[in-house]
């Protein structure tokens, strides 16, 4: 039997919290007028890298600092998915239907299987250990896509404190079927990123903090037969606080984290709208259906019910 945290139930309103903010009549269309947060489970210590793991039918979340992966039911029961993680962050399914975990604390890529089998995926660039990938994604030819800053070198309620072997934080390109991970760009600080539903355009957030100011930033890649990245852009600036993790849907709108709760452009880069949080936002994704979105927010896994797309 799973380690039950939350027995089934509905969901809690969130009181104190201010209504999702129209700012284009877009926005308004799909969080529906009197729409509110609610909360599904408020026991973490840092909430981070939400996921919907098909084969398990549940929203798998990390609680970094409390060393557990958690999975929220449908019925409202909240179970230990992974218990005693090595810093797990980031999350993503990959072509097996297996879950991916990005660990800080043991610089690497591995998953899970949907029988509950770990195994280790990633840990080396060049014969160096990675600093601490922290998000991941899959593409559609199977592909694992991750950032990897060195925050979990640095904070020691996130990860283990090391010099860091590489003298470069990057975005990397993993095949699983050659074993062979490719350096794909360069950052301050890479941290959250998503592809259009086309995978034409890539976006990664740089969130580094250095003597000359916060880096809030999201950049747009063009994604090349190869795959190769060309056209590095400036997507958007975020503000206030810094995008820590994003999501497209089938829009292509753009879905990320701030200091104010989760906002949301359009690819042409115009702010549509937000939806403020009590914490700050650390992450987000959507249902399958893309009728709910899910919001990890410290202590929190927030909820939001959408009007589906038409």
């Amino acid at each position: 039997m799973p380690d039950l945290l939350r027995h089934p139930g509905p969901p809690r309103p969130v009181p104190h919290v201010d209504a999702p903010r129209a700012l284009d009549p877009r926005f308004a269309a799909v969080v529906a007028h009197g729409a509110r947060l609610v909360s599904l489970y408020d026991q973490a210590t840092f909430s981070e890298g939400p996921v919907w793991w098909p084969a398990r039918q549940m929203l798998v979340w990390s609680d970094v600092e409390g060393r557990r992966v958690l999975g929220w039911r449908e019925d409202g029961g909240v179970e230990v998915v992974v218990d005693a993680t090595p810093f797990i962050n980031g999350h993503t399914i990959d072509r097996d239907g297996a879950l991916v975990h990005c660990e800080h604390g043991t610089r690497r890529l591995s998953r899970t299987t949907p029988d509950g089998r770990r195994e280790i995926l990633v840990e080396t660039f060049e014969g160096r250990r990675l600093n601490s990938p922290d998000d991941v994604v899959c593409s559609r030819d199977g592909a694992l896509w991750f950032t990897d800053p060195s925050y979990g070198l640095v904070l020691p309620k996130q990860g283990t404190l090391a010099a860091p072997d590489l003298d470069h934080r990057s975005l990397y390109r993993f095949d699983p079927a050659s074993g062979r991970a490719e350096r794909m760009a360069d950052f301050e600080q890479p941290n959250g990123l998503a592809f259009t539903p086309d995978e034409a355009i890539l976006y990664v957030s740089d969130t580094s903090r250095s003597l000359d100011g916060d880096r809030h930033t999201i950049f747009a890649f063009d994604v090349a037969d190869g795959p190769r990245l060309t056209n590095r852009r400036v997507f958007i600036a975020v503000e206030p606080g810094i995008p820590d993790g994003l999501r497209t849907d089938s829009r292509g709108w753009i879905w990320t984290s701030s200091g104010a709760g989760v906002q949301v452009f359009s690819p042409e880069g115009h702010r549509l709208g937000l939806i403020p949080t009590p914490q700050v936002c650390s992450n987000l994704c959507f249902s399958p259906d893309e009728r709910r979105l899910f919001i990890t927010s410290k202590a929190h896994l927030y909820a939001l019910d959408l009007v589906v797309a038409g």
